[in-house]
């Protein structure tokens, strides 16, 4: 009769050990889960920070013109919103990819001039195009001042 009594506690206690251990393990997968969506989100910001800051530039040394734009950033003109455009699609390792194969889109078009001065506005944006839950992922305003010194 000892013996039993004796088996049933290692029992419970096995089962108690285990339930502590799935509880843990639990726990651990969803911070494990949570971080690697979190390093996907800066990864993702990371290289369309990158894209941004070159299709800007660029833009600020053409002088705002579309087509040089999209032939140094390696992407075409196009219209985004009945506007002319300068398009690049990238892939999910944010190569240059064509429209079929995108996961993300930079948008760059010229929004507006300013009337009695010399600033030309472009509004610059970059969206994921695989998720649609995250949509834009960046978006800013690229002033150039035309003609002149800049």
């Amino acid at each position: 009769m000892k013996s039993r009594s004796r088996a049933t506690l290692f029992l419970i206690e096995h089962i108690i050990v285990i339930a502590v251990f799935a509880i843990c393990a639990a726990a651990c997968a969803r911070i494990f889960t949570s971080a690697y969506f979190q390093s996907k989100e800066s990864k993702d910001l990371r290289y369309a920070m990158i894209a941004a800051e070159n299709c800007a530039e660029s833009y600020k040394a053409t002088g705002g013109d579309l087509g040089q734009v999209a032939r140094i950033i390696g992407g075409a003109t196009g219209t985004a919103d009945g506007s002319e455009a300068a398009i690049v699609h990238y892939d999910s390792r944010w190569l240059v990819t064509g429209e079929a194969d995108a996961s993300y889109r930079l948008v760059i078009a010229n929004e507006a001039q300013r009337s009695g001065s010399a600033l030309l506005i472009g509004e610059l944006s970059i969206e994921n195009l695989a998720d649609e839950e995250t949509g834009v992922i960046l978006a800013f305003q690229v002033i150039v001042q035309q003609g002149g010194e800049r």
